[in-house]
């Protein structure tokens, strides 16, 4: 039952096609034997009994290519009459005449069975049993014939024209489909890495800098007085949890973060003003100042990652921010209350990584009782500082 299966034609189009193959197939071998009109008797003994070999080879052909090879073996190019080319080696051998690789009306489908062989068989060692004893086969027909050198040149090359080219070019074949798919597959999965590097900068670049700013209101309250101590102790509470799920969105991005992957070079969303403002409507206490002039496209970035850092590290701090056209600075105090966070974040990584890429520089540390973040960008014709 199984075997029946595997026989089964999938669509209509398949079994007309192998209907038309299986016919041409037929008037081709009944070329090469007796006429049925003249010799009727030797048709039904040759001709008959071929043909069913040549339907049963079409029937396993699509599925077992190497079958139909074997059950198309008597079919084979073993008359040596007819060649792709006559070589004169007279030179060389008793005949001038000597077909190189020859050539029967049948041997067309031969070469398509062994060449689908190729592409389709994975396993060599089948192959290689088959190829043997058509060798074989060949080495029997040529004794046969008396073992003229000349008929040896022409066994030699209806081998390797019919068979085993055949199978070479279709195992190549299936050689460079197999390459073209890896090379598919891995850019598929460079771009999963890719999408996923995108989200863990957007989960850091939003998600954590809200969580921050939670956690400054949180501050706030818990040093605002006239609070009961159970609100304080909510207060608390609230900025803890702030802080833990600050660290595990930290280590979900660490999961989700390609360190081989650029940073974006162009920042999303609301401008620097819209963002200190946000900042300074959660409670942190913030200076903004503006020189007059074109802000550089890394600014957003830089004040985010350090109104970040700052709410993290040093909750209820005075910040600083300014900007020139080719300097971004953001600078808090010492913290008001003990910080909640964990060093090692990936956002001052991601950020100096976008500033070498358009060409600046980042410095980022200590600075008198608080911490300073400063990113230059070099004027247009200025030679890179570094």
């Amino acid at each position: 039952m199984k075997v029946l299966r595997h026989l089964r034609r999938d669509s209509r189009r398949q079994v007309v096609y192998d209907l038309l193959l299986w016919a041409v197939l037929s008037i081709c071998i009944t070329a090469m034997g007796p006429d049925p009109f003249m010799d009727p008797a030797g048709f039904g003994m040759v001709t008959a009994p071929r043909e069913a070999l040549a339907a049963v080879a079409v029937l396993v052909g699509r599925r077992w290519p190497l079958a139909a090879v074997a059950l198309l073996l008597p079919l084979g190019p073993w008359r040596f009459s007819e060649g792709f080319a006559t070589v004169d080696l007279s030179w060389l051998l008793p005949r001038r005449n000597v077909k190189i690789v020859p050539l029967l009306p049948t041997s067309p489908f031969i070469i398509w069975y062994a060449y689908l062989t190729g592409r389709r068989l994975a396993r060599l060692w089948p192959a290689l049993v088959a190829f043997g004893v058509i060798c074989l086969v060949g080495v029997v027909v040529v004794l046969l014939r008396g073992g003229d050198l000349a008929l040896w040149v022409s066994m030699v090359t209806a081998l390797v024209g019919t068979y085993l080219m055949p199978y070479l070019f279709g195992m190549l074949r299936r050689k460079l489909l197999q390459q073209r798919l890896q090379t598919r597959l891995s850019a598929e999965a460079q771009a999963r890495l890719r999408e996923r590097a995108r989200i863990a900068r957007d989960m850091h670049d939003s998600l954590g800098h809200d969580l921050a700013l939670i956690a400054v209101r949180a501050a706030g309250l818990e040093l605002a007085p006239g609070l009961a101590p159970a609100q304080v102790k909510s207060a608390g509470e609230l900025r803890l949890a702030a802080a833990d799920a600050t660290e595990r969105l930290r280590k979900i991005i660490g999961l989700l973060r390609d360190d081989a992957d650029a940073a974006p070079l162009s920042p999303v969303g609301e401008d620097v003003s819209e963002l200190v403002g946000r900042a300074a409507d959660s409670g942190m206490a913030i200076t903004l100042d503006l020189t007059p002039g074109s802000v550089p496209a890394l600014a957003r970035a830089v004040v985010q990652e350090g109104l970040t850092n700052a709410a993290k590290h040093a909750p209820g701090a005075a910040v600083e921010v300014s900007l020139s056209p080719y300097r971004v600075r953001v600078r808090n105090g010492p913290p008001r209350s003990r910080p909640t966070a964990r060093r090692g974040g990936l956002g001052l990584a991601g950020l100096r990584e976008r500033v070498r890429l358009a060409g600046g520089t980042l410095s980022a540390g200590p600075s008198g009782d608080g911490f300073e973040l400063s990113v230059t960008i070099p004027r247009e014709g200025e030679e890179d500082p570094r």
